[in-house]
């Protein structure tokens, strides 16, 4: 299944008897599917058609159509008058004459610019439902392969973003234990560098403890803050993630929401590896992977 963006445009112009039919499709991100039509009043028949279409071959997305009906310019010729409204409007005035005598009469140019008095010869409804169905078709046909293609174009990008992420884990995992050991040993020569000026300054007086319980006790404290600065479980889940992101873009459909689920928790982790942080190494690799995780995320914004 392809990987559908929710941006697309797609046009289709249709030459028919009465007239040009148009039909433009154009779309961006939306968190729904949010449509909406643009045609005047005597073409609204025709819009339960298009919705249905459209619901049919899209999921999300803020979707405009347009559809407009150009009639021929050489209509005049079936052109007809309205009899029946001339009679009316011959009865109508003849009464407000009765009553208003110096009232001026209707003149021929304003009897042929009365409302409905002229009459144009319609293209059959049915017709016109036809080549809309059909011309819809072609629309949504190109406007589907418009959103496919950049679709595609996300897809080898957030692919590309995920292997730089793969990268970054694979290069921070086997240097974890050392970079833990090397903050420990030089945590542990500060607090005996400390101990002993505090011993040299306090030598007047009994120490509390000895310099081996002191040392000990140390040794304690900066192995248990090793464990929690330790972020071997942030990569393990890290790189759970991106295998599953990954598994999500190859699956393809409808992956929108499951795809910015994943960023959420990718950049969760990144955080946490960020604040657990204790060497340059590790600050330096949640710097990079939260810029890349970003610019995932804004692009995930986009597919349906």
């Amino acid at each position: 299944m392809t990987i559908s963006s929710m941006t697309g445009y797609a046009v289709t112009t249709r030459e028919t008897s009465g007239g040009t039919l148009t039909i433009e499709l154009k779309s961006v991100n939306s968190r729904f599917l949010d449509l909406q039509f643009r045609m005047n009043d005597d073409l609204r028949a025709l819009e339960p058609g298009l919705r249905e279409a459209i619901m049919a071959r899209v999921t999300r997305g803020k979707v405009e159509c347009r559809l407009s009906f150009g009639r021929k310019a050489g209509a005049a010729a079936s052109t007809a008058l309205n009899t029946a409204l001339l009679g009316t409007l011959a009865t109508l005035q003849a009464e407000v004459r009765k009553q208003f005598p110096d009232a001026p009469a209707l003149t021929v140019n304003d009897l042929l610019r009365w409302p409905g008095v002229v009459e144009e010869a319609e293209i059959g409804q049915d017709t016109l439902q036809a080549a809309v169905s059909a011309a819809m078709a072609d629309t949504i046909a190109a406007f589907t392969e418009s959103r496919n293609r950049e679709g595609a174009a996300l897809q080898t990008m957030l692919e590309s973003r995920i292997t730089d992420l793969e990268a970054i884990v694979a290069r921070i995992a086997p240097l974890l234990p050392q970079l833990v050991a090397q903050f420990q040993q030089k945590a542990t020569d500060r607090m005996q560098e400390a101990l002993g000026l505090a011993v040299q300054q306090g030598a007047a007086a009994a120490p509390a403890v000895s310099r081996d319980e002191a040392l000990e006790r140390i040794r304690q404290e900066v192995t248990l803050y090793g464990i929690r600065i330790d972020v071997a479980e942030e990569l393990t889940r890290l790189g759970a993630h991106l295998t599953e992101t990954r598994h999500i873009l190859k699956k393809g459909g409808q992956v929108g929401k499951r795809l910015d689920f994943m960023m959420q928790e990718l950049n969760r982790e990144a955080n946490t590896l960020g604040s657990k942080a204790a060497v340059k190494e590790l600050s330096d690799a949640s710097m990079a992977m939260k810029l890349l995780i970003e610019q995932m995320r804004e692009q995930v914004q986009n597919l349906e």
